[in-house]
């Protein structure tokens, strides 16, 4: 497949699913002995919150600590395992981001039900929160997940609004 066709994600003739995407297939491979659906499913998960948390270019450790409970608590992992799949997700969230962001959150939204999608933007809210405040910058890329993943404003903001006294914008203190 040309560099083209892979980053306007252009399928050359196979069979489309989530194994198409390298930075699902990464994370996924430190899921060992793990099925692959459930492996690419948790993978994809892993790097959409890393996505989320990487947004103002700063990930804390709080949220580092957020998403390792998150992954586990999904995917049935063990401690480790569950940093591992982390820690692969946030260096590829580092070296990819841009298309891959998006092309990796479309793949979660093509392998999730609604409740998990929904279920994913409030963990996405609660890593941003974790070090005390969410930055409008943290809770505009949440928005804009929130849309790739097909949920409507109005849905996102309810999810939002439990979040409210996290926000920099109410709490009257830009984060840094």
């Amino acid at each position: 497949m040309s560099l083209l066709k892979r980053l306007l994600g252009i399928d050359s003739g196979g069979d489309g699913d989530e194994s198409d995407s390298p930075t699902i297939a990464r994370i996924a491979q430190a899921l060992d002995g793990m099925p692959k659906e459930r492996a690419h499913y948790i993978a994809a998960f892993a790097y959409v919150l890393a996505r989320a948390a990487h947004a103002d270019l700063r990930i804390e450790d709080s949220e580092v600590e957020a998403m390792n409970r998150a992954t586990a608590s999904l995917g049935d992992l063990s401690d480790d395992e569950a940093k591992l799949a982390v820690e692969i997700a946030l260096s590829q969230t580092r070296e990819e981001g841009g298309t891959a962001n998006y092309l990796v959150t479309r793949k979660f939204r093509d392998m999730s039900t609604r409740e998990q999608r929904f279920g994913l933007v409030e963990c996405l809210y609660a890593i941003s929160a974790a070090d005390g405040s969410i930055s409008t910058t943290e809770s505009a890329e949440v928005l804009k997940i929130a849309e790739e993943l097909g949920l409507t404003r109005q849905e996102t903001n309810g999810l939002k609004s439990g979040w409210k006294e996290h926000l920099a914008e109410f709490q009257g203190l830009p984060k840094k």
